[in-house]
């Protein structure tokens, strides 16, 4: 009964000293913390104003609207032309009067060329990478691109007229 007795002592004692008193080192795993890339830290470190707020237009965009001139009246037809287009295709993403996947479009002719706004309506793919501005805005909203919605010079000129309604 003793020899039994040792040998039970003895076999914990091993399991408890071999069981302790080693620190694992912590692998680096899976975070849920975002890190920055070399882009978002260019665009922070050249502005405190959001690119959505801020105002340029000297550019015109990347695609087939070189130049265009608006005249000083709205046209309401058109204008309303452009609010069903935009009513249909764009407001799961825009909001006109907040930010909400994409940005609020009140005043958007304020901050942006005309030229520039109907080319990121026509080519929002090339758009959001080749144009300075476009892709600072896709970091700005969480990378969610803007989709081609295929539409016509006359469709975009249209839903164009439509934002110089909202103010």
């Amino acid at each position: 009964m003793k020899t039994t007795l040792k040998l039970i002592t003895t076999l914990l004692i091993t399991i408890l000293l071999n069981c302790g008193g080693k620190e694992d080192k912590k692998k680096a795993g899976f975070s849920y913390e975002k890190r920055e890339t070399a882009v978002e830290k260019d665009v922070k470190g050249n502005t405190s104003t959001p690119p959505s707020k801020q105002v340029n237009f000297s550019n015109k965009g990347i695609g087939p609207i070189k130049s265009l001139t608006l005249s000083k009246k709205i046209d309401k037809k058109m204008a309303n032309h452009g609010a069903e287009i935009f009513k249909k295709l764009c407001t799961a993403c825009h909001r006109t009067d907040k930010k909400f996947i994409g940005p609020a479009l009140t005043g958007i002719l304020e901050r942006r060329s005309p030229e520039w706004v109907m080319n990121m309506i026509l080519n929002p793919v090339e758009m959001t990478q080749k144009d300075p501005l476009a892709k600072t805005l896709l970091i700005e909203f969480n990378g969610a691109p803007m989709p081609n919605q295929s539409l016509t010079e006359e469709d975009s000129r249209a839903i164009l007229e439509y934002f110089r309604t909202l103010k």
